[in-house]
């Protein structure tokens, strides 16, 4: 079993900042990749960005550019940093792994205003 928890959300202006933490714990061995996806009201969960077991990154393209994923293995812990956010950036951002087993996070709120 893997559980995994996601914080960091928060409310921020358009063109602000914010960086999302993803901590597994458990059986961490099991996880090939990690990454992150968001779920804005009335629409369904979408990819935001993965980061795989050989440090090789994918980015949706309506954040390429603006949000990096990265992680530390000692802390078993993935981030996404987001810089310039937008408005249509507010959602839930679940974090989830990639492996034999998908595991996801209870998901953390960002909300960017005008």
């Amino acid at each position: 079993q893997v559980q995994i928890v996601e914080s960091g959300g928060g409310l921020v202006q358009a063109g602000g900042s914010l960086r999302l933490s993803c901590a597994a714990s458990g059986s961490t061995f099991s996880i090939n990749s990690m990454g992150w996806y968001r779920q804005a009201p009335g629409k369904q969960r979408e990819f935001v960005a993965m980061l795989n077991s050989a440090g090789g990154t994918a980015y949706a393209d309506s954040v390429r550019g603006r949000f990096t994923i990265s992680r530390d293995n000692a802390k078993n812990t993935v981030y996404l940093e987001m810089n310039s956010l937008k408005p249509e950036d507010t959602a839930v951002y679940y974090c989830r792994t990639y492996g034999p087993q998908v595991y996801w996070g209870q998901g953390t709120q960002v909300t960017v205003s005008s």
